[in-house]
C-alpha cells in the first residue's frame, strides 16, 4: 500500500478539480481580485496559504478534544493569527518589497474562509494526518486558481513574467520587438481578476456539466 489511500488521495485531488474552493465553493475571491497582477505576488501567496493550511488545520487536529466548543472559533483565530504573523515576519526578514506589494493581504489570510471553513468543517472532525492533508489539497486548488489569473494578468497586462520581459515592448538592446504585443493595462485592474476567475469557472463547468445545478 502507498502512503495515501484512495480515500486520502481524493482529499488532495478534489479541491483541484470538482470541489475548488475558489471556483465551486466561492471562497478566497478577495485575494484573487486583489493581489493577482504579478504571478510573483500569486505564488508567494499561494505558499503562504499552503503553510497556513497545513499547519493550521494539523493544529487544530492536534486540539480538537480540548477545545471547549464555546471558544472554538476563538481558538481557530488564534491559531491561524499566529501561523499568519509568522508568514509575516518571514515575507519582512527575506522579502520586503514583495512583503509592501501583498500589503494588508497576507494579514487577511486569517479571515479567509477557506481556512476557517475547513477548520471548521474538516480538522474539527478528523484525525490530524487526515486534516493535514485535507488543509494541502485545499491550499493547492486555492493555490491553482491564483497562479493561473496571475499568469494571465501579467503577461497580458505588463508582458512579463515574473518580472522578464515576454511581449511588448522592444527587448533591451536588441531592437526586437517580442511578438508585437502591445500590452493591455486594463489585465492589471481588478475588474479583470474577477472575469478571469469567471472564465475558468465556465471553462471548469463546459468540461464537467454535473457542476451546474439547476435552480
Amino acid at each position: 500500500m502507498g502512503l495515501l489511500s484512495k480515500k486520502d488521495l481524493k482529499l488532495i485531488t478534489d479541491p483541484l478539480a470538482d470541489n475548488n474552493p475558489i471556483t465551486i465553493q466561492v471562497l478566497g475571491i478577495c485575494s484573487a481580485l486583489a493581489i493577482t497582477a504579478e504571478l510573483k505576488a500569486s505564488i508567494v501567496m499561494s505558499i503562504a496559504v499552503l503553510f497556513v493550511m497545513g499547519l493550521g488545520n494539523l493544529t487544530i487536529s492536534l486540539m480538537r478534544n480540548i477545545i471547549p466548543p464555546k471558544i472554538r472559533i476563538i481558538v481557530q483565530l488564534i491559531v491561524v493569527a499566529t501561523l499568519v504573523i509568522i508568514v509575516d515576519l518571514v515575507l519582512k526578514a527575506f522579502a520586503y518589497e514583495l512583503s509592501k506589494t501583498l500589503s494588508v493581504f497576507v494579514g487577511l489570510i486569517i479571515t479567509n474562509c477557506i481556512i476557517m471553513g475547513r477548520f471548521e468543517a474538516f480538522a474539527l472532525a478528523n484525525g490530524p494526518f487526515r486534516s493535514f492533508i485535507d488543509g494541502i489539497g485545499n491550499a493547492l486548488g486555492y493555490a491553482v486558481i491564483l497562479i493561473i489569473v496571475g499568469f494571465f494578468r501579467e503577461l497580458l497586462g505588463s508582458g512579463t513574467l515574473l518580472g522578464f520581459k515576454v511581449l511588448g515592448d522592444p527587448i533591451e538592446k536588441t531592437g526586437v520587438y517580442a511578438f508585437g504585443y502591445e500590452n493591455n493595462g486594463f489585465m492589471l485592474l481588478a475588474p479583470m481578476a474577477l472575469i478571469t476567475v469567471g472564465i475558468i469557472i465556465w471553462v471548469q463547468r463546459s468540461r464537467n456539466t454535473s457542476l451546474i445545478e439547476d435552480n
